[in-house]
């Protein structure tokens, strides 16, 4: 459906939806922006991050990483990353120790109770992404999905 804005004396439709539908890349990017918003707000309601939940899921699924691994597997930028691991240690989240085969390097590792704190974050995320994608059916999440991950290499 369209979406009219009235000028003076004459209504034209709004621009965006037909921008959209003429640029993949422009819809692809004011989509994302929208789930990204979604997604900050939702870590915000539940005091963890998105950066400090990926650390976290991360650590967890791989064990002790180098914050340099984690910067590049994340794409978190390596300034931010310092202060996603700052954070996340002084909640007892991780700790940060020589990595044994890099002196010159700290191992990131997830503490039991980062673990817990993962697990609850993550048993929020179902009802976060059913609500975020509530407009698309299981079956066009599924495809949305497959695309995704056709269009970034991964495989999915």
């Amino acid at each position: 459906m369209a979406t009219t804005t009235r000028t003076g004396d004459r209504t034209r439709q709004a621009y965006f939806p037909r921008l959209a539908a003429e640029r993949l890349d422009i819809a692809l990017c004011r989509a994302s922006a929208a789930v990204a918003r979604a997604a900050d707000a939702h870590a915000a309601a539940q005091g963890l991050g998105v950066g400090q939940q990926l650390v976290l899921q991360m650590l967890d699924a791989v064990g002790p990483c180098s914050q340099q691994t984690l910067s590049e597997e994340l794409r978190i930028d390596r300034s931010v990353m310092v202060s996603v691991c700052d954070d996340l240690e002084r909640a007892g989240h991780v700790r940060r120790e020589r990595n044994p085969r890099d002196r010159r390097s700290y191992a990131v590792t997830i503490t039991d109770q980062g673990r817990r704190r993962l697990a609850e974050a993550q048993a929020a995320i179902p009802a976060f992404l059913d609500d975020t994608f509530q407009s698309l059916t299981q079956q066009e999440r599924d495809q949305l999905t497959a695309l995704l991950g056709k269009l970034l290499n991964t495989g999915s």
